[in-house]
């Protein structure tokens, strides 16, 4: 019996099929090969076009079956995981309006800003848990407001997931967790935010249905099945978040349990069973894959945008030739502290973690005559640590302390610089598992669908396959002199 996972990432789709029984990825499959565009019209901005994102998923689950290790027509159920926060327009056609403002785009904040003064800090965080800030909410308040017309024109206001679910099945759903992501549910009423959408003068006949993250979010069409070599009536049966699903696909579940991730952005996910917030909501919450109305379970996110972003940033820049593990490998034959050379990795929009300030990239202390690209890659990888400590002490003051951490050995996570560091200047142990997105979306579509009875049963054959301890070096004298140095930055603001 195979599930196929489906992740809608910034820089490209992932696809996988997971054998339900034996808990394994039979295929796996990737496009692009290379980075997707992100269009920035202005500075601060960050679209996609949605249509670029079917044309993807299609060519990637075609890519997949030319592997030729399963049979297309065993498939029983489609999960999607996709990138948070994007606002996607559709007409009554379900035509695409605009392309997507994507969750690094910065124009919305001074929107978010005043709707979160306007309605009151106490009562937008006691009820959303978070600040509109430059959330979707406070993105479709700049379409409505800049873009009349098109605003005028819409019939459903969309995540990324659900905008690809709709193209393979037709429906048009969404889900608490989904909404919550959005800034549009209120937490104490169980219901889409009346303070929100009145605000902002947002007619409720804009959000989709609403169901149950693990449920039937549609069928699969005859069209589409005919055209990827699936079998038509399947159910698309788990929608989630990249992060919520990244914690999912960790089997992190239970209230103080943590996940990580350090891909494009980089995320500390710890999963809580109080409705707490940040007072200044600079880490984020919102509903976890599993929350109920009547069993609490919330994703305490932290978020930081440029990270991943920043590493392909660099390579392209002085890395172009080399692999990801080249510089890894070279990045190792400097030593601690990068011999004074320290990175602020900020230069992806602006930082909730940072009251949503927009301070750039920085390297600091450059010595011509000492620092080569080998100090270059392992700064960036240190000062990408940092920023997840600098984070992770936000998230302890608001009492999540986890004292081990999950996390994919992907991306960064491949890097041992990078890891080594993470781990000890955060002083937590790392469990590192072979996960990614695509297979954690097949497993929740197993969940939705029946196929598993219990998150229980869906893991019963994870294994850790390496933990790091902290202990190898103490970076807390390089983190507090990094964390000066962001002291100033911000000061300067």
């Amino acid at each position: 019996m195979l599930l196929l996972g489906i992740d809608v990432g910034t820089s490209s789709i992932k696809v996988s099929v997971v054998d339900a029984i034996a808990q394994t990825c039979v295929a796996s499959a990737q496009y692009p090969d290379v980075e997707s565009p992100i269009v920035s019209l202005l500075p601060g901005w960050a679209e996609q076009s949605p249509e670029m994102w079917w044309q993807h998923v299609q060519k990637a689950i075609l890519l997949v079956q030319k592997q030729g290790n399963f049979n297309p027509h065993d498939i029983n159920a489609i999960g999607i995981a996709y990138q948070m926060h994007g606002l996607v327009l559709v007409d009554k056609d379900q035509q695409v309006l605009r392309d997507s403002i994507i969750w690094c785009d910065s124009r919305a904040v001074a929107i978010g800003d005043n709707a979160f003064e306007q309605i009151g800090e106490e009562k937008c965080l006691s009820h959303l848990l978070n600040s509109p800030g430059n959330f979707t909410a406070s993105k479709l308040a700049w379409v409505k407001e800049n873009e009349p017309d098109i605003y005028s024109k819409i019939d459903k206001v969309m995540l990324p997931g659900d905008f690809i679910a709709m193209k393979l099945t037709g429906d048009i759903t969404t889900t608490v967790s989904a909404l919550s992501e959005g800034i549009f549910y209120d937490f104490l009423c169980n219901k889409i935010s009346d303070d929100v959408m009145n605000f902002f003068g947002f007619d409720e006949s804009l959000i989709p249905g609403i169901k149950a993250v693990f449920s039937e979010h549609g069928l699969l069409k005859q069209s589409i099945a005919n055209s990827l070599n699936l079998k038509a009536g399947i159910p698309v049966s788990y929608k989630a978040g990249d992060q919520p699903n990244n914690a999912l696909s960790l089997n992190v579940l239970k209230p103080g349990e943590v996940a990580a991730t350090a891909g494009t952005s980089g995320v500390i996910y710890g999963v809580s069973d109080k409705l707490a917030y940040d007072k200044e909501s600079r880490v984020n919450t919102f509903a976890h894959v599993n929350y109920t109305g009547q069993e609490k379970r919330l994703g305490v996110l932290l978020c930081i945008n440029g990270t991943g972003s920043l590493n392909r940033w660099t390579k392209n820049l002085v890395g172009e030739q080399m692999s990801y593990s080249q510089m890894n490998t070279e990045a190792q034959n400097v030593k601690p502290g990068s011999d004074g050379l320290f990175v602020l990795p900020f230069g992806n929009g602006a930082e909730r973690m940072l009251n949503n300030k927009l301070i750039g990239a920085h390297f600091q202390d450059i010595d011509l005559n000492l620092h080569t690209r080998a100090h270059i890659f392992r700064a960036v990888q240190e000062g990408i640590a940092f920023s997840f400590r600098y984070g992770l002490d936000i998230m302890r003051s608001n009492g999540m302390n986890p004292t081990i951490i999950r996390a994919g050995k992907a991306n960064l996570f491949l890097s041992d610089v990078f890891t080594q560091a993470f781990v000890d200047v955060t002083g937590v142990p790392v469990e590192l598992y072979n996960n990614d997105g695509s297979v954690g979306a097949a497993i929740g579509a197993g969940m939705g669908c029946g196929i598993f009875a219990s998150a229980a049963e869906a893991f019963t054959k994870a294994k850790v396959i390496q933990t790091i301890e902290p202990g190898r070096q103490d970076y807390e004298p390089l983190y507090q002199e990094w964390k000066s140095l962001l002291q100033k930055q911000l000061s300067a603001q």
